[in-house]
């Protein structure tokens, strides 16, 4: 199958042969440079397939055998398939796949469960927490009355004391776990534990950690959390949307706060493209996948502090590293792009306890191509050879390229 049927076809590049060569710039830019934000992946053609379907023109506000559209009858199928898969997968009583992203599942969640003006329990935004815990800049710090809980300075790991001693002088109405900095396994059971012991709901935003979830490569928030929000993309490996997990007893809640309260029409074709990603997490294959991922992880990690970066947490248990390249003598913001200029693509992120900003990194991209420990230690060299000047950016450049091209993310 074409990675890019519509292009293979020619019809796009008769049509509008401008957005075809965009379309593919974009494909030979993620062929000749390493991908390593963590929080994006390569789906596979099956998915993209999906996503390019039919299934794009059919308009369905509402839910399977209550659309407000007619002709639904196919896409109803669609969404059943996809929700099943969903509950089989990570274990859950009732699952939403509408949501269109991460953020519209956290949206959702906290309209099933609150009302403007309660208090929220949540990461800080300096030490890993979303823009929905709570950014001034987001609907959650506009609407809700967040109380930060912070990292251990020595650590660097959630500070679960201060979770605790925050939750009972201010009796949240929902805790809020999860963080896209976060290297280390979150404590579900001991954020299940504060939380009734002060009356909250628990709302797990599992959006990085759900892919691992998948592959048994990480512990699973269903049966601690009262909701869990999660993207279906990064590790889990399928198209740019959300979900929500939650018990039957919130199923109803859950599903009105999706539609109509945040959102209108499902995107079909992006929920048929979810259910082959449910589809492919189910097998064998991706749960080798999921523990490579780590490995890989936790060499990267390792050979980045062997070549002088403080490696947050001291190293990972996830596909997610975040380090401190001020040794090498740059800060993140301009180790971003120094990086990015040899074809090694990651994001900068804020560093706890800190005054400088640190790298973001992920290995999900890399290990679905099929790398290894043995080229995780060359992209750690890599990187510190670029920072240090070790490597211009025309040889980096050139390395990554050959590097790439042995592990192509769409062979053929």
């Amino acid at each position: 199958m074409s990675v890019v049927p519509v292009i293979e076809a020619d019809v796009l590049r008769r049509q509008d042969p401008e957005l075809a060569e965009i379309l593919l710039g974009e494909l030979a830019r993620q062929s000749t440079t390493l991908q390593l934000i963590a929080a994006e992946n390569f789906s596979s053609p099956a998915v993209l397939a999906a996503l390019g379907s039919p299934l794009a023109n059919k308009y369905a506000e509402g839910y399977p055998g209550a659309r407000h559209h007619g002709g639904c009858e196919i896409v109803d199928v669609a969404e059943r398939v996809a929700v099943e898969r969903a509950k089989a997968l990570f274990g859950a009583e009732h699952a939403n796949v509408q949501a269109h992203s991460g953020s519209s599942a956290v949206l959702a969640a906290y309209a099933a469960l609150l009302r403007p003006g309660d208090t929220v329990l949540a990461l800080g935004l300096p030490y890993g927490g979303h823009l929905t815990h709570g950014s001034p800049a987001n609907f959650s710090g506009r609407w809700f009355d967040f109380v930060g809980y912070g990292v251990d300075a020595e650590t660097g790991i959630v500070d679960y004391a201060q979770v605790r001693s925050l939750a009972r002088l201010h009796r949240p109405k929902a805790i809020v776990c999860g963080s896209i900095a976060c290297p280390r396994h979150i404590d579900y059971a001991l954020f299940r534990e504060v939380a009734d012991e002060v009356g909250a709901y628990l709302i797990a935003d599992a959006a990085h950690p759900i892919g691992l979830v998948a592959g048994g490569a990480a512990p699973n928030p269903v049966p601690y959390a009262d909701i869990v929000c999660a993207t279906t993309h990064k590790v889990l490996r399928g198209p740019r949307g959300g979900m929500l997990l939650c018990g039957s007893e919130l199923a109803e809640r859950v599903d009105r706060a999706v539609f109509p309260f945040t959102q209108g029409g499902a995107q079909m074709h992006t929920i048929a493209a979810k259910a082959v990603a449910f589809g492919e997490a189910a097998t064998p294959a991706f749960t080798a996948y999921a523990h490579q991922v780590v490995a890989n992880a936790r060499v990267l990690a390792a050979g980045l502090a062997g070549e002088g970066f403080v490696v947050t947490t001291g190293g990972t248990d996830t596909h997610l590293i975040t380090v401190d390249p001020l040794p090498l003598g740059v800060d993140g913001r301009a180790a971003r792009g120094q990086l990015a200029a040899a074809g090694l693509v990651l994001d900068c992120c804020p560093l706890p306890h800190g005054d400088s900003r640190g790298l973001r990194l992920g290995t999900a991209a890399v290990t679905t191509q099929g790398m290894g420990e043995g080229e995780m230690a060359t992209i750690a060299a890599l990187l510190a050879g670029v920072l240090r000047g070790r490597v211009d950016t025309r040889r980096a450049r050139d390395e990554v390229r050959d590097l790439v091209g042995g592990f192509p993310p769409y062979p053929g």
